[in-house]
């Protein structure tokens, strides 16, 4: 990726009260995708690695389908800076679904099956492959290495995040309640230099829902009718007039904090289209 531009960004560390106590500038390379109409599609470099999926059983407020917690391989990939906006969706689409408008807001009241439709018709246009992330991509981008509940730290607050603010996780402060969505760009990064992974809208996977990680794959695939069956774009399109459950990640502006944890898991059928679901479009290297 070294011929790739990069762009400078800076992340935040917060303290247990959700006081900001440390700042950090970093960069990230990306490749940008014209769309039309001054449309553009960025996508961050994400570098391979590997890290623990799942939640510790120490963590507040954690679920049972967040376990067993169980090493994962991912390989380098690109991943959508921001959730498909709603001048994105436009622009390849020709029609905006959204609830709550604003070109800049991510695109909802899209299904699962309609984010496979977008994949498909933005390879076309481009010649490139697009497709939606695995879980364990997700939860590997989201995380940049940390460790904590959210890449933050121990807490989030509505500065950081747009979620229900009548709600705390452990000492976090009460915040706002916007009760809708908002710009994808306002709140600050991740150490990858992705941004609106907490809240907002929830985002799809490419997985079926599975309760728990027994026997799940281990080398970042996206866990389908088999175990490592390919989560290619053609093997998506195969499946778009099949009803069936579909991760969600990342909370909403909805939803409680505790919805916006790295490990936190959701899920809805694969036909509904909400106010509050959205998606993050891949590519592979």
């Amino acid at each position: 990726m070294l011929d790739h531009p990069f762009f400078e960004f800076e992340i935040v560390i917060v303290n247990a009260k959700g006081e900001i106590t440390q700042r950090e500038q970093k960069s990230a390379h990306y490749q940008s995708e014209n769309l039309g109409n001054r449309v553009g599609l960025e996508m961050v470099f994400i570098p391979g690695g590997t890290f623990l999926m799942g939640s510790p059983e120490t963590e507040k407020n954690r679920y049972r389908d967040e376990s067993p917690q169980h090493e994962v391989t991912v390989k380098p990939f690109l991943m959508g800076k921001y959730p498909v906006t709603q001048a994105q969706w436009q622009a390849v689409m020709g029609h905006n679904p959204s609830y709550f408008k604003g070109d800049n807001r991510p695109v909802e009241c899209v299904s699962w099956h309609d984010t496979v439709d977008f994949c498909k018709r933005l390879s076309d246009k481009t010649g490139q492959a697009y497709r939606l992330p695995s879980e364990a991509e997700w939860e590997y981008a989201c995380r940049a290495g940390t460790t904590t509940p959210f890449y933050f730290g121990e807490t989030i607050t509505t500065d950081l995040a747009n979620y229900d603010g009548d709600y705390t996780y452990a000492s976090g402060p009460k915040g706002f309640f916007r009760k809708e969505t908002t710009d994808v760009n306002r709140f600050p990064p991740n150490g990858f230099g992705l941004y609106d992974l907490y809240g907002n809208v929830w985002e799809w996977c490419a997985d079926l829902w599975h309760d728990n990680y027994n026997e799940a794959p281990t080398d970042g695939s996206a866990w389908l009718e088999e175990k490592y069956e390919k989560w290619t774009l053609e093997h998506l399109i195969s499946k778009n007039q099949v009803k069936s459950k579909r991760l969600l990640r990342g909370g909403s502006f909805y939803f409680n904090p505790n919805s916006c944890r790295s490990a936190n898991r959701d899920k809805n059928m694969s036909n509904e289209r909400v106010r509050i679901c959205c998606f993050r479009a891949c590519l592979d290297l």
